[in-house]
């Protein structure tokens, strides 16, 4: 069986990782959503996101797309290659609801692995 959660070595925390992603990332666009792919050399995918003050005004709302992501990663983190993730999240967002964004969340982690690698990866 496999382990579905989401520990603290499964996020980027430092601008250092961050960074790494942004230097040479691959990217996909999807519904006001972006999410940007480097390879690392660990055995574990992890995931970032950005949602900048500017773009969602309200906390509640940035925590609830922080919370949709994570869990979103933590539902997909076996079929996700052993990459680094940041999603970046656009302006307009907060209107969509939960269903909404799980659904589209799930179209970019799909739409991502199809781009950038063979299916006899997995």
């Amino acid at each position: 069986m496999k382990k579905l959660s989401f520990s603290k070595k499964l996020r980027l925390l430092t601008a250092k990782n961050f960074t790494f992603v942004f230097d040479q990332p691959q990217r996909v666009n999807i519904n006001k959503m972006t999410i940007l792919g480097r390879s690392n050399k660990l055995q574990y995918p992890r995931v970032g996101c950005i949602i900048s003050k500017k773009n969602i005004k309200y906390s509640h709302e940035r925590n609830r797309i922080k919370r949709l992501i994570r869990e979103s990663f933590r539902k997909n983190q076996h079929t996700l290659p052993k990459e680094d993730f940041v999603i970046i999240i656009k302006n307009g967002i907060e209107l969509f609801d939960n269903y909404a964004l799980t659904t589209g969340l799930e179209k970019l982690w799909h739409r991502y692995r199809q781009l950038f690698h063979s299916a006899s990866f997995y």
